[in-house]
């Protein structure tokens, strides 16, 4: 199963990428405990750990919702032909995520939305395309909604030291930039509704700027928390960071947040690169949480 429906709104579940991302445990969540990786064996491998290489699995994907009649995309990926020089793992990928959208459905001209949960390497690799040697709008019909923070954190002219340093090298130049001159975004603060059933809310701490999108519709809740989350070893120790993020603080905070309001609400979690069902619903665990059950989309089953 690809897509599931929450009251009104569909949610399809789109893949780019599923496999190791170079990192073991101990560098991607440097505050994560030894054990609860060693004990992870028959639930966190193979979706979120290859056991034989101590190599952190991940899944980079996009979420299309279809809401009030609007097509509508939560993050873009990492694109094709990208110049990645500090990020080989990304640099110069052929994947064919532009098929597995077709094959849900969209054409690139079909989308009105993009919501880029903020500007990282690998949420808006698929805002442009290389069109001759030029780099272009994909969606160009939508309005790509960004967080103001994050683009004026992430445009070079600002002058600004990331944490992830020069991890993002040319990510703004060739995937913010081109649909920001095309007049397609939309710089928004705080807080933006989209429609009756979502609205994006500032969630700062992986970076100034990142953003959660929750949806409301009937009964039916969910969040999508972009890298609030990498992996499900951040619920049961949601005071684990990962390697990546700006504010480290702010993060913690952020996190406990957003999982007590998703836990409180049976609210359905969706993060931007879990592997296996892709989502969780979570409980409260004493001063942590607890994985309640796994969405029902179907696991990926080979690494591409």
């Amino acid at each position: 199963m690809e897509q599931i429906t929450l009251g009104i709104v569909s949610i399809t579940r789109v893949r780019e990428y599923f496999g190791p991302v170079e990192m073991t445990p101990e560098t991607f969540f440097p505050e994560s405990s030894k054990e609860i990786w060693e004990a992870g064996d028959g639930w966190l491998t193979p979706h979120f750990l290859d056991s034989e290489t101590n190599i952190v699995n991940s899944a980079i994907q996009t979420w299309l919702l279809r809401s009030e009649g609007k097509t509508i995309l939560v993050d873009t990926g990492v694109g094709n032909h990208k110049e990645r020089p500090y990020a080989p793992v990304w640099s110069h990928l052929e994947t064919d995520f532009m098929a597995n959208l077709a094959r849900a459905g969209v054409q690139p001209e079909d989308v009105d939305i993009v919501i880029n949960t903020h500007l990282h390497i690998d949420h808006v690799g698929w805002n442009t395309y290389l069109d001759g040697r030029q780099w272009v709008p994909t969606f160009p019909n939508a309005t790509y909604l960004m967080p103001k923070d994050d683009f004026d954190f992430w445009n070079p002219e600002n002058g600004h030291q990331p944490l992830l340093s020069r991890g993002n090298q040319n990510v703004f130049e060739d995937s913010v930039a081109p649909v920001h001159q095309a007049g397609l975004t939309q710089l928004w603060e705080n807080s933006h509704q989209i429609d009756a059933n979502l609205r994006l809310d500032t969630a700062p701490g992986h970076t100034p700027g990142s953003s959660v999108l929750t949806l409301t519709s009937g009964t039916d809740r969910a969040v999508f928390v972009g890298d609030m989350l990498h992996s499900p070893v951040q619920i049961l120790e949601p005071a684990a960071n990962s390697c990546f993020c700006e504010n480290p603080a702010e993060a913690r905070a952020t996190r406990r947040k957003v999982l007590g309001w998703a836990a409180d609400n049976s609210a359905l979690v969706i993060p931007a690169h879990l592997g296996g069902h892709g989502a969780t619903e979570v409980v409260r665990d004493g001063s942590t949480f607890a994985i309640k059950g796994w969405a029902p989309f179907t696991p990926y089953t080979e690494q591409r």
